[in-house]
């Protein structure tokens, strides 16, 4: 029996089949379509189990943007970029809809499990992972469990103030770490210091025909994302911290440039048991993530 596994993110809603012993056996994607709302949606997840359930199913396992109660599965908090998400007890609604297990959890809690279940952090029962996209996503597991916090939205590492008086950041305050480390914020920088508005892949195509520039403008990035990793390694003094988001596609490189920085601002003893390395799941992460809290949920 598999596990029907959907990940809402802000532009796209990736889905398919997950199986019990962490085989993606199927999977598609459709346009998320946010602006339209919590009921458009709400259609949206329906098609799929519909599209899915015709296969023997443990059950309905979700990953999702957004401050999440994933105890029970329910929406607490975020931005509205989806309208009347927040307040949404997913969970209840898919349960009684389709008599079936469901979980919810936030989609950066998810790739950290997922990494744990089948990728870069198989074997390991404690280190911190973050995601480096439009924003910075936190997830930090701790004896094989995640840490939620008290309200259930701990690990909300961008926005750590990195920059007293910094940039505007979404959430209203200033100096915001993915104001300055996000992949969002490499491309600000990047059009700032050159006038082109470029991609992230164009920006690194860059660095490796030994651009000048663009080696400047990646070392002062990465410059910014080991100050906000030198104070969560002096908090948790982690074994690991796993890095997703696509600028992991760059592999050993970007991973030499955020050892390099750290050793200029992390004390060794913490550096000699540290390990960083990047996500090996990528966009299935979040579904493989969302399906082990569904075994969990199940056990």
């Amino acid at each position: 029996m598999n596990i029907i596994a959907i990940d809402i993110g802000g532009t796209e809603i990736k889905y398919g089949l997950v199986s019990s012993r962490g085989e993606v056996i199927f999977s598609s994607s459709l346009l998320t379509e946010a602006s339209k709302g919590v009921e458009q949606l709400l259609e949206k997840i329906y098609g799929i189990v519909e599209e899915l359930k015709t296969n023997r199913i443990l059950g309905i396992a979700v990953s999702a943007t957004g401050q999440i109660d994933g105890s029970i599965g329910k929406v607490v908090g975020g931005t509205d970029l989806i309208p009347g998400w927040i307040g949404t007890n997913l969970v209840e609604i898919l349960e009684k809809r389709y008599s079936v297990p469901a979980v919810l959890e936030n989609d950066v809690n998810c790739a950290a499990l997922g990494e744990m279940w089948m990728g870069a952090a198989k074997g390991k029962e404690n280190f911190l992972c973050l995601t480096i996209g439009t924003g910075i996503g936190g997830g930090i597991v701790l004896k094989g469990e995640l840490l939620r916090g008290e309200s259930s939205v701990a690990a909300e590492f961008g926005h750590i103030q990195i920059v007293k008086n910094g940039l505007q950041c979404g959430c209203g305050n200033r100096g915001c770490y993915q104001s300055y480390a996000s992949t969002t914020a490499l491309l600000r920088l990047a059009e700032e210091k050159t006038g082109k508005k470029l991609n992230g892949k164009e920006i690194f195509d860059e660095v490796h025909k030994n651009n000048k520039k663009y080696i400047e403008i990646v070392n002062e990035w990465a410059d910014y994302l080991t100050d906000g990793l030198s104070t969560l390694i002096y908090i948790f003094n982690p074994s690991l911290i796993v890095i997703g988001g696509g600028v992991s596609k760059q592999g050993e490189f970007l991973k030499s440039i955020f050892q390099k920085s750290l050793e200029k601002k992390v004390m060794k003893n913490y550096l000699d048991i540290l390990e960083i390395k990047m996500a090996e799941r990528g966009n299935d992460a979040g579904m493989l993530g969302a399906s082990y809290l569904l075994l969990e949920k199940i056990k």
